[in-house]
């Protein structure tokens, strides 16, 4: 049986890892496993399923094949909030390094080799760059918006202060866009709903920073490697008192915000 779960996974592999190579580390290494346990790898995603194999907790070097539940982001985003409480605990299909063994683990116990995962906190925070002043005070103003949601969203240690939650999200996004935020976060931030990387710049959009009243800001980041960048669209919010700089809309290369 374990010989026909790791033919069956090497046949996966080659398609599976182009898509790993462009969306997410190529090794991963097991975490969260006491130094005297094992991490069960079973012959299916869940555990209802035989265990067919164990990896030490210090293993590293892990081939991923895929996991479910698949999510790609345009079907994560459609979804209700309901929906996204409602999705079961994501498995993996992972590798040894050696292709020895095979089977399927709790995603939560994995981690990109070579790294920490990012822990939110202050630490976190202090991966967002500090924008560089331009001179104009509208589109200053407008990239430390950007700045402080990022460095909000990194601290957060639940939905008192997420700055996504209802009490708070009008203080980034304009007022009518609240309840809309419902469920989001990290996607609109980092086009992903897991992020190990660093914000490495903020800055108004090279070929047009203003216009017509609408301020536009670049937040570049990478992500597992992979670099990408936000683009966050800004004006005045004239339904908040004093009509201050609010977000209205937020680009990723494949989507945006609101659709």
């Amino acid at each position: 049986m374990r010989g026909i779960l790791i033919a069956t996974a090497l046949m996966l592999a080659a398609p599976a890892m182009a898509e790993i190579d462009g969306h997410g580390p190529d090794a991963w290494r097991v975490t969260g496993v006491a130094s005297d346990d094992t991490l069960n790898m079973r012959m299916g995603p869940g555990t209802d399923y035989l265990v067919i194999d164990r990896l030490p907790p210090d293993a590293r070097g892990l081939r991923l094949v895929t996991c479910v539940p698949l999510l790609i982001q345009p079907y994560y985003s459609a979804l209700t909030d309901a929906q996204r409480a409602a999705l079961p605990q994501r498995w993996c299909l992972m590798q040894s390094a050696d292709l020895a063994q095979a089977g399927w683990v709790a995603q939560r116990f994995l981690t990109e080799d070579g790294g920490e995962a990012v822990q939110r906190g202050a630490d976190a925070g202090s991966t967002v760059a500090a924008p560089e002043a331009t001179g104009d005070a509208l589109i200053d103003g407008a990239q430390s918006l950007v700045q402080r949601l990022y460095t909000a969203f990194a601290a957060a240690q639940g939905q008192a202060d997420n700055p996504f939650a209802p009490a708070n999200a009008a203080n980034y996004f304009f007022a009518d866009l609240v309840p809309a935020l419902s469920g989001h976060g990290a996607d609109l931030l980092y086009d992903a709903q897991d992020f190990q990387g660093s914000v490495t710049r903020i800055i108004p959009d090279p070929e047009q920073p203003m216009f017509r009243g609408m301020i536009s800001v670049q937040a570049e980041f990478t992500n597992f490697g992979l670099r990408k960048r936000a683009v966050f669209r800004l004006r005045a919010d004239t339904d908040q008192p004093g009509a201050p700089l609010r977000i209205l809309a937020v680009e990723h290369d494949e989507w945006s915000f609101p659709p």
